[in-house]
């Protein structure tokens, strides 16, 4: 078992002069090497040994997901962009270089999730709609008040309607359209109420669209469904070495509290899995109809279709590469390609888990996974990488976490970006090896 270090401030004392010497080849010349901003009193991340936390910057608000440039300016997307503030998307630069983001400009008068850079153009999106601002060779956007409309109209039933965004490297953009439905009943979340078949609400979300980067004012009906099935997916990321979509899912409620016969408490916590599943065109994860079982490592029917918590189902549904416990909300996903990380990270898989909300007698997640890859493949079991984002070992209630993971990002020195969208901080998780 990897072990764990516990630290109040960045680099835990006389670390940190040994940091900025390592840390010097690779950061570019003009930039000056990462420093500490001490962490506030209340936040004690437990992480494996060697590896070191800081405070980025604080007073985000709700950052989500975010982006960082070469140039290590980093841009936040915020869930809500309130009347006064600075914005939907916020800019960070650091005055000093010294990894303190002090400088914080905001643009755009849209909240939303997704955010993302290619080819010189910042993309974002709000919960309808998907803009694109062009990129200065500085990573700056140019003209901040007259994005490029990309995408406009998309489906938001307000339930599981945040629309993550990522491109591939053809030309095109994908977004989750969540499902406004827990498992598509009669009557949502009622127990008692039977499923739907064919369920209609897969013909316009449950799922990922994909769509043009580069054309203006496309609409919901000229995106391609590239993927169907997929209850409710936050956290997603494209693979660069399969050159392939890979997605956070997450699962249904319930099972417990509508089919007490058929689930105790304890199945109900940790049932359905949160899943991750490599997607191409034509991928079917298999949602309303079944779940997946991690502990049985099954498809299950789901008992609104008939199941009993035993009956198999789904032949037309692919397997995830690797299943959660339940209830988690896996929120971000990274791939990460760094070299300041031990080799064993390399292209391996970093999940930010936000906690739960619906386990009973306590909470559990608020903390960031690694699953390590090999062959564009898992190659072994999740270890939590980042934990105590909570402040506590026993949670009776979401509303008791001081912090809450959300969104995952890469510097340019290989660090790992946190956010925070609770509290509104952004940490930065560092390797030394002291």
């Amino acid at each position: 078992m990897t072990p764990y270090i516990v630290c109040r401030n960045a680099f835990c004392g006389l670390s940190l002069s040994l940091l900025s010497i390592s840390l010097l080849a690779a950061t570019p010349p003009h930039k000056k090497s990462a420093h500490p901003n001490p962490a506030p009193s209340d936040v004690v991340l437990k992480l494996p040994a060697g590896f070191h936390f800081s405070v980025a910057a604080a007073n985000l608000g709700t950052p989500r997901h975010l982006v960082v440039t070469k140039e290590g300016y980093i841009y936040v997307k915020l869930a809500n962009a309130k009347k006064g503030g600075k914005g939907g998307i916020l800019l960070l630069k650091s005055s000093k270089g010294d990894g303190v983001y002090d400088q914080v400009s905001g643009f755009g008068d849209y909240g939303g999730t997704g955010i993302a850079i290619k080819d010189g153009y910042l993309y974002a999106s709000s919960n309808t709609d998907i803009y694109r601002y062009k990129l200065n060779d500085k990573d700056e956007v140019i003209d901040p008040v007259h994005p490029e409309h990309i995408v406009t109209g998309l489906l938001d039933h307000e339930e599981h309607n945040s629309k993550s965004i990522i491109l591939d490297n053809d030309g095109n953009i994908y977004t989750n359209i969540g499902a406004y439905s827990n498992v598509c009943q009669v009557q949502d979340r009622a127990k008692g109420s039977p499923g739907i078949t064919p369920c209609p609400i897969l013909d316009s979300a449950g799922g990922i669209w994909q769509f043009k980067a580069d054309k203006q004012n496309q609409t919901y009906g000229d995106g391609v469904r590239y993927a169907t099935g997929f209850r409710n997916i936050v956290g997603l990321d494209w693979n660069q070495l399969t050159n392939s979509l890979f997605v956070m899912v997450h699962g249904r409620d319930g099972l417990h509290d509508n089919f007490p016969e058929l689930y105790s408490q304890e199945q109900g916590n940790e049932l359905p899995a949160e899943t991750m599943y490599e997607l191409h065109k034509g991928s079917n994860g298999g949602w309303p109809y079944v779940y997946w079982d991690q502990l049985q490592k099954k498809k299950i029917i789901n008992p609104e279709y008939g199941g009993d918590g035993k009956k198999t189902g789904g032949d037309d549904a692919q397997d995830p590469v690797l299943g959660f416990p339940g209830h988690l909300a896996p929120n971000g996903l990274l791939f990460y390609t760094g070299n300041q990380f031990p080799a064993r990270y390399k292209n391996g898989a970093f999940i930010a888990f936000h906690g739960s909300w619906n386990r009973q007698p306590e909470e559990k997640g608020y903390f960031v996974v690694f699953v390590p890859f090999k062959d564009g493949k898992p190659s072994g079991d999740y270890e939590i990488f980042a934990d105590n984002f909570s402040g506590a070992e026993h949670l009776k209630s979401p509303g008791a976490a001081l912090h809450r993971p959300c969104g995952l990002a890469q510097g340019p020195d290989g660090s790992l970006y946190v956010t925070d969208d609770s509290k509104g901080y952004l940490f930065k998780i560092t390797y030394t090896g002291k």
